[in-house]
């Protein structure tokens, strides 16, 4: 009895090459996955954001941010590549100029990811996992149903907080801080 061929894993160098499909994808675990297109209303807060994030690390001169579902390398050997929706990296990680054309080794401290409608909490609490196993800090869940900013750190979830709630990072972006709802508006 014949058996199938092992299907060919490819790494994150591979992946940067990979003729564009025309839809979102991401390599996990070697393999690509395709992902739904999200909707206009994703991209808006995405935005909103990239600006109110970008504009502080701009005017404080703190790092870079990154948005468009940039890719970002959150395991090895198999490689897995996810799109942050927005991400911050700090000078001290990377330096001042233009990022490369490729993905770097390097993981953002701050991640979001922006809830779409199709989203499985599940789904997304182990994308989540995988950005803080990899390195990253904190990651920021905004949850637009509920107007809402889930906050999750290597030591464990540290809480939803509401639309009038204020969001800080004291250790990565000093004075910075926002109403979550501004995020939805």
């Amino acid at each position: 009895m014949a058996t199938a061929p092992a299907e060919k894993l490819i790494t994150a160098e591979e992946y940067e090459h990979h003729s564009n499909p025309g839809y979102p994808d991401e390599l996990v675990r070697g393999r690509i996955v395709p992902l739904c297109r999200p909707f206009p209303r994703h991209g808006q807060i995405c935005i909103k954001v990239g600006r109110i994030l970008g504009n502080y690390a701009d005017e404080h001169e703190l790092g870079h941010v990154v948005g468009n579902d940039s890719g970002v390398i959150t395991e090895r050997n198999p490689d897995t590549v996810r799109g942050a929706d927005v991400a911050f990296y700090s000078y001290d990680r990377l330096p001042r100029g233009p990022l490369p054309a490729k993905y770097i080794p390097e993981v953002p401290e701050l991640v979001f990811e922006v809830r779409s409608p199709n989203d499985r909490w599940p789904v997304l609490l182990a994308k989540a996992a995988e950005y803080l196993e990899a390195g990253v800090s904190v990651v920021v869940i905004l949850d637009d149903d509920r107007r809402s900013a889930h906050i999750l750190t290597a030591d464990g979830p540290k809480g939803m907080l509401g639309p009038e709630d204020e969001l800080t990072f004291p250790g990565l972006l000093g004075e910075f801080r926002v109403r979550v709802g501004r995020f939805f508006e």
